[in-house]
């Protein structure tokens, strides 16, 4: 159990513990976080993966915007159990929304994305002119 101190009197932070304790079950459907992204830049573009596990690509929205790449997500679920003498409804909700401003080089037209194993992976190429320029030999005349 946590502990406050208050004018050198220690208090049990009741109000902490009972938060994190799950009375009465159903804070496995808990999906209050925002989820965790990482971004790597290579030769040809970027790529993001986002970890979305539980969700389907059906509750997952993407869209672009003015160079803002925005991902977002909305679930509510309703669950009931009925037993002999008692009766147990859920509900759930869960959404996030995480936008990111999009640097002009990437070719927003040719933004692809799937989803894998809990992980939603977009890539995000860049426009052609912002490609590496091969290197040319010169010729000596």
């Amino acid at each position: 159990m946590s502990l406050l101190k208050n004018n050198n009197v220690l208090f049990p932070a009741l109000f902490n513990d009972m938060m994190t304790t799950d009375w009465f079950g159903g804070l496995e459907n808990d999906r209050t976080h925002i989820p965790a992204v990482n971004i790597k830049e290579n030769e040809n573009g970027f790529e993001l993966h986002m970890a979305i596990p539980g969700l389907h690509k059906d509750d997952v929205n993407i869209e672009v915007n003015e160079n803002i790449l925005t991902i977002s997500s909305e679930v509510k679920t309703e669950r009931e159990t009925k037993e002999d003498n008692y009766t147990r409804k859920e509900f759930s909700y869960g959404a996030f929304k995480r936008s990111f401003t999009l640097p002009k080089t990437i070719d927003e037209d040719k933004i692809n994305a799937i989803q894998e194993n809990g992980v939603l992976k977009l890539t995000l190429p860049k426009k052609q002119e912002a490609l590496p320029k091969p290197k040319r030999l010169i010729e000596i005349a």
